[in-house]
Formats: structure tokens, sequence, C-alpha cells
């Protein structure tokens, strides 16, 4: 099922059949199987400009070689964020991203069932677990540094280096943002093929999905 029309969302969006210059230009890039376009692109149709930073920002936080982190964990982090924000749309489409990732289902349903009960040492290490305490803290209580300043204090004691935690820091705000695109316009799930995400980390220009 493709993103041809049927997307419910509270304001107007151009279909895939119907674009044309730039925004169809971008639609190509990003697109799925059978011409999907993800319903969170779809809602930027109207300013193909604000499609590009997202997809640029996306691209270059969570799916860049240049990372340290594993992208199973910075989809982990989305995964909760997204719980948090009580964002469905990012949380499903992200843990389906990380089950692919992960490739073992017991795993996965481990990792799924912490992040939902915040009980986060049952299946992450040490140094994971105070990232993601960062992340839960981060978007809970942004204005509480205090209480931010001891979670970066805790991910540089638990063995995670600076660039890591900056790591941590951006893949969280992007999803904080996502989330609250897709909330705010009422998007939702239905049409997209959940879990597709850029596969080529190397180029930090490819956008396609698979």
């Amino acid at each position: 099922m493709s993103s041809h029309g049927n997307t419910t969302m509270w304001i107007a969006h151009v279909p895939y059949p119907e674009a044309t210059g730039r925004l169809k230009q971008l639609y190509d890039r990003i697109k799925g199987p059978g011409d999907n376009v993800d319903n969170i692109m779809l809602a930027h149709s109207l300013r193909p400009h604000t499609m590009e930073g997202h997809m640029t920002i996306y691209k270059y936080v969570l799916h860049h070689t240049a990372n340290a982190t594993p992208k199973w964990f910075l989809e982990a982090i989305g995964v909760l964020v997204s719980l948090i924000n009580g964002c469905a749309y990012c949380a499903e489409h992200h843990f389906a991203g990380l089950r692919r990732l992960v490739g073992d289902e017991p795993r996965s349903a481990g990792i799924r069932a912490a992040l939902d009960a915040r009980t986060f040492a049952a299946a992450f290490d040490a140094a994971q677990t105070a990232a993601l305490r960062y992340a839960a803290a981060l978007t809970e209580a942004p204005q509480d540094a205090p209480r931010l300043k001891a979670c970066v204090d805790a991910m540089r004691a638990a063995g995670l280096d600076d660039g890591r935690i900056l790591e941590i820091n951006q893949v969280t705000a992007y999803f904080n943002y996502a989330n609250r695109t897709v909330s705010g316009l009422g998007v939702t799930t239905d049409g997209d093929i959940l879990g597709l995400s850029p596969g080529n980390s190397d180029n930090p220009d490819d956008w396609s999905h698979g």
C-alpha cells in the first residue's frame, strides 16, 4: 500500500503522483518500494525546503557512518523518546527499524519491554542505560539543568566519551522535533511501510529508503 492520497493528516499535502519540480525531486530521493513516501515527509510537501532540512538532519544524526554509537541503539533512543511523547507514529516506525537491525526477535521483544516499562537495565548495559536516562530527562524536563548535568556525568562515568554523548543528545533532540511534527499535524501510519530507513550510511546524500 503506498502513500498516494489516502493519507489522513490535518493539513493538505501533495501526493506523490501530483508532485512536480523540486518536490518531485525530493520525493524521488526518499521514496521506498512502490513509490511509497512516508507520511511524515508528505506532511512537509507544502514547504519542500522544510522537508529537505528534515531529511538532512535525520540522515546526518541517525544514519551517518561517522557515528560511533550503533544504529540500533540510536533507534532505541528514538523509540524511548517517542513513547514518552506519546508519538505512536515514530515509536512504531523506529521500533520496526530497530527489529530489522537487531535481527533477533526475542532480543527485540526484550528491548521493547524494557523501553515500555523504563526498566532499562533489563535489556541494556550500563552505558546504554545511562544514555537512555539522559534521553528521558532531556525529553521530560529540558529545563532541569541539574538533572541533565547529572545524566551527562553518569554517561561519562559509564565510559561514554563526549563525542558519543553529543550523538545521544542529537538523536534525542531530533526525535523530539519529529514527534512534534507528527503529533502537531495529526500524521498517522496509514499507508506507510513501517521500518524503512536510509541504508547507505557511507553517503549522507543518499536518502533512499529500503
